[in-house]
């Protein structure tokens, strides 16, 4: 082989081996590139999950803020509902131990009423300064009445204090026992007589009861004598009262019995304080006065117009009460809160309105205003109310509210028709309900029926 000839095979030998491991190399890169694609893709997604993960916790961590801020404001709520319920607690039972002349409780439970200083502090301060009258403490019951006029000088209460001032400067300062006081009821007996037979005579003794420092007894017995006496100067008296010109206790009392004694003024009198007076308590008095007189046309009025949301159920309330069945049907086809529908609905209760439960349970389309309608059919028992509820339970779709009607035929003691739901039901878990309800009931269809699964 020729020097021409080797030199030529060495340089192709040489080029197949460049190209041995040149193609390789080409080749990697290609395979590496693919590899990063799927890697890059990979971590694209991870950390399109990982911000989306993020961002629900945020969202989650946003709610349970929220949540939190909720619960605290019931928590305060609760808490202040407590305590209103703790001061009208003391009033209530303030009263009593004063109607029932015990003084010395009257004036504790006053005490710390005043020491709450909740909304009837003015009024706490005026029967603790009465009761310590009562009990000889003089010099306490000015310092009392003091208090009240130095921090409410604008209160309903301070003409009441005012005489009663006057008589605690004008007594002895001996203690005073109950059974050496004037015979409140041989008084009221007296002008009482006198006003069946002398009106003229009468009226100014019971005015000046009633703006005295008289008892809460007298006081109250000495306005059901002018209410039943039925005279133009009695309602215009009456009236004047109602419309706060005395103190608010009196104020309710006078309410009450223009409801109880009085004609189409009397209600028109309540109709224009309930729609001038700004106090609640009032007005719950005048919707109270209301059911007395049967007035279904004021108490309609009330439950629409009224702004305040517990007022306005209050009004709803005593609608049930005073069986006002078309009234409560207007006001349901019209109202669009399933709250005050949650109330109408309870009002059909209290009227025993079976027929139209039984529809609303049926005919609503919010479920949780069904579930209402449901529990308050439970609490009907009539025949209609246990038929309709079985007819419920087949229509109902909603889980709660077929659990709402086994618990509501439960409370019915409609055993027959939880063994026909338990026999039927498909559902295990809605199947252990219905027999869960009739193994604590104890009657002799359910028992029979227990007595069936045991022996299968």
């Amino acid at each position: 082989m020729s020097m021409g000839e080797r030199t030529s095979r060495a340089a192709r030998i040489w080029m197949t081996a460049a190209t041995l491991l040149v193609v390789p190399q080409m080749a990697r890169p290609s395979a590496a590139h693919d590899n990063a694609g799927t890697s890059w893709a990979s971590w694209q997604d991870q950390d399109a999950q990982d911000r989306e993960q993020e961002k629900r916790d945020r969202e989650q961590e946003k709610r349970d803020r929220e949540q939190e801020k909720l619960d605290r404001e019931q928590e305060k709520r609760d808490r202040e509902q407590e305590r209103l319920e703790r001061l009208d607690e003391l009033y209530s039972d303030g009263r009593e131990a004063l109607d029932e002349d015990r003084y010395d409780q009257a004036a504790g439970k006053f005490r710390e009423l005043a020491d709450m200083n909740g909304p009837q502090t003015d009024a706490a301060l005026y029967w603790k300064a009465y009761s310590e009258n009562k009990l000889g403490q003089r010099d306490s019951a000015l310092t009392t009445i003091a208090d009240l006029e130095k921090r409410f000088a604008q209160s309903r209460w301070i003409k009441d204090a005012r005489a009663l001032k006057i008589e605690v400067q004008q007594s002895s300062g001996q203690p005073a026992h109950p059974e050496t006081q004037p015979d409140e009821e041989l008084k009221m007996l007296a002008i009482t007589g006198l006003m069946n037979s002398d009106p003229q005579r009468a009226m100014p003794l019971l005015e000046k009861v009633l703006n005295g420092p008289g008892t809460p007894k007298e006081k109250s017995k000495a306005l059901f004598v002018l209410a039943q006496n039925g005279s133009a100067e009695s309602r215009e008296i009456l009236g004047r009262i109602a419309r706060g010109q005395s103190n608010p206790d009196l104020q309710k009392k006078a309410v009450e019995y223009l409801g109880l004694f009085g004609g189409q003024q009397a209600r028109q009198t309540l109709a224009e304080i309930y729609a001038s007076t700004g106090d609640e308590s009032v007005k719950r008095a005048i919707l109270k006065s209301y059911m007395i007189g049967g007035d279904k046309e004021h108490l309609l009025a009330a439950a629409k117009g009224e702004k305040d949301t517990s007022l306005r159920a209050e009004a709803i309330k005593q609608l049930g009460i005073v069986h006002a069945p078309e009234e409560l049907r207007q006001l349901y086809k019209t109202e669009t809160s399933p709250e005050v529908k949650k109330d109408i609905l309870q009002a059909f209760f209290l009227s025993g309105d079976a027929k139209f439960l039984a529809e609303a349970a049926q005919g609503e389309k919010d479920a949780e205003v069904r579930r209402s309608a449901i529990r308050n059919l439970g609490l009907v028992g009539s025949a209609d109310a246990k038929e309709a509820l079985l007819a419920i339970y087949a229509k109902e779709t909603d889980r709660e509210n077929k659990e709402a009607v086994l618990n509501a035929l439960f409370i019915q003691g409609n055993a027959h028709a939880l063994v026909t739901i338990a026999r039927g039901e498909k559902d295990p878990e809605l199947k252990k309900t219905a027999v869960s309800k009739l193994a604590l009931m104890n009657s002799k269809e359910g028992n029979d029926y227990l007595m069936e699964i045991l022996q299968k």
